[in-house]
């Protein structure tokens, strides 16, 4: 919640100081500023870099901020390391009581320390020293120092004052003490509100990681050659299912009777999730490559279809009739009447299909995969290697997004009059 509110804040802050001072500054001269009606033109709406370069700006931060980084210069309160002490009362069975002290230890994680070395006292309950990781719990058995055991019917009453019975939880100076249920005490440092690099390395590890298996591979392979082969299923999967898709999607436009015959097999498709079909796939086709690529081109054949249907569909028919009224065959209306009018919606759609593609991928490498970008990721996450499968999703993203920015590049350049017609 604490993460969602800065995000929420940083958004509001930018949005303020973006519109009421850098925008007045700047003056667009392009074709969206000749236009006279903006509010509700999709074709008027442009990504602002401002907001973009803000956006990655304050998730690297918040980032870097909450896991301890170096590259950050603000950081969330860590946990806590270093000496504490808590103090916990024994009541023996003739009513006696006796105070002993808990002196912790806590290092960071992943170094090693040794408890401090305490003297016992001189009552029934004796001082003891532990010593633990930030982020973990150690399990205090007073028996094993106290002359009173529980077996002999002592029982402790007591954390720094505060009244306990078995299953209480007590905060102390640096941690929470709970009483067990047996009666042993556990103790756990304050973890602060950074994550721990189990559950969310730090920008630098996930850096550190992707030098180290560029050049020393992982699994047998460079980083290098799982993501080209990763890249490549995905791009002969999603040819293969554009070359079908795209024709099977006029067809369906252009005919009553293809519209007819190939309708519910694309409704009944469409929702299906391609990993539902992982197992029919092996089946099919066996482990091997075929099965992979078969597996994304399925991924891709639905969208692309139902995304040519749609542009067809979409054409204004008042195009149509001029097109007819100048004396055009049905071969000249497709060619300069629908193609130019639906790849608009074509290139839409293939831009989610290539994203669905990339998320397939990772789980058709599952199949027996012995190298790619989802390969990797799953063998890392069984090792709990969180900074590889982080980097793994990072540079799939990088990629992904890479190939959108292409496709829209190209839009632009085989589609200029998209919102201009």
């Amino acid at each position: 919640m604490i993460v969602l509110a800065l995000y929420i804040a940083a958004f509001v802050g930018a949005f303020v100081i973006v519109r009421l001072g850098i925008r007045r500054m700047m003056v667009r001269h392009d074709f969206t500023s000749l236009k006279t009606v903006t509010f509700g033109d999709e074709s008027a709406v442009k990504p602002d870099r401002w907001a973009s370069i803000i956006s990655i700006v304050t998730l690297f931060l918040l980032w870097g901020a909450f896991t301890g980084s170096d590259w950050v210069p603000i950081h969330a309160p860590g946990p806590f390391v270093g000496d504490t002490e808590f103090t916990y009362t024994v009541e023996a069975p003739d009513g006696a009581r006796d105070d002993a002290t808990v002196h912790a230890r806590v290092y960071p994680e992943g170094d090693s320390g040794d408890p401090q070395t305490v003297e016992p006292g001189s009552g029934f309950a004796k001082d003891d020293s532990i010593a633990l990781a930030a982020w973990r719990s150690d399990l205090v058995l007073v028996d094993k120092n106290d002359e009173v055991t529980r077996d002999d019917g002592a029982r402790i009453v007591a954390i720094d004052g505060k009244p306990v019975v078995p299953g209480s939880r007590v905060e102390v100076a640096d941690g929470v003490v709970t009483v067990t249920a047996k009666g042993s005490l556990n103790f756990v440092p304050d973890a602060g509100m950074q994550m721990e690099p189990i559950w969310l390395p730090a920008p630098e590890a996930v850096v550190a990681r992707i030098k180290e298996i560029s050049s020393q591979g992982y699994q047998g392979f460079t980083l290098w050659e799982h993501l080209f082969w990763s890249l490549f299923r995905v791009i002969v999967g999603f040819l293969c299912g554009a070359l079908i898709g795209i024709p099977l999607g006029y067809a369906m436009g252009l005919s009553d009777w293809f519209r007819g015959w190939f309708d519910p097999i694309v409704e009944f498709m469409r929702p299906v999730p391609p990993l539902a079909l992982i197992p029919l796939v092996i089946i099919w086709a066996g482990i091997g490559e075929t099965g992979k690529i078969i597996l994304l081109f399925l991924a891709a054949l639905w969208i692309m279809a139902i995304s040519a249907r749609a542009g067809v569909s979409g054409v204004a028919i008042s195009k149509v009739h001029a097109a007819y009224s100048l004396g055009a065959s049905r071969w000249q209306i497709l060619r300069h009447v629908i193609v130019p009018n639906s790849l608009p919606e074509i290139f839409t759609g293939a831009r989610v299909a290539m994203g669905v593609c990339w998320g397939t991928v990772v789980a058709a490498e599952l199949v027996a995969a012995e190298k790619g970008a989802g390969m990797m990721i799953m063998v890392a996450s069984r090792f709990q290697l969180t900074d590889i499968v982080l980097m793994g999703i990072i540079l799939i993203g990088v990629i992904g997004f890479t190939i959108d920015i292409l496709m829209r590049k190209a839009e632009d350049w085989l589609v200029p009059w998209k919102g201009r017609t």
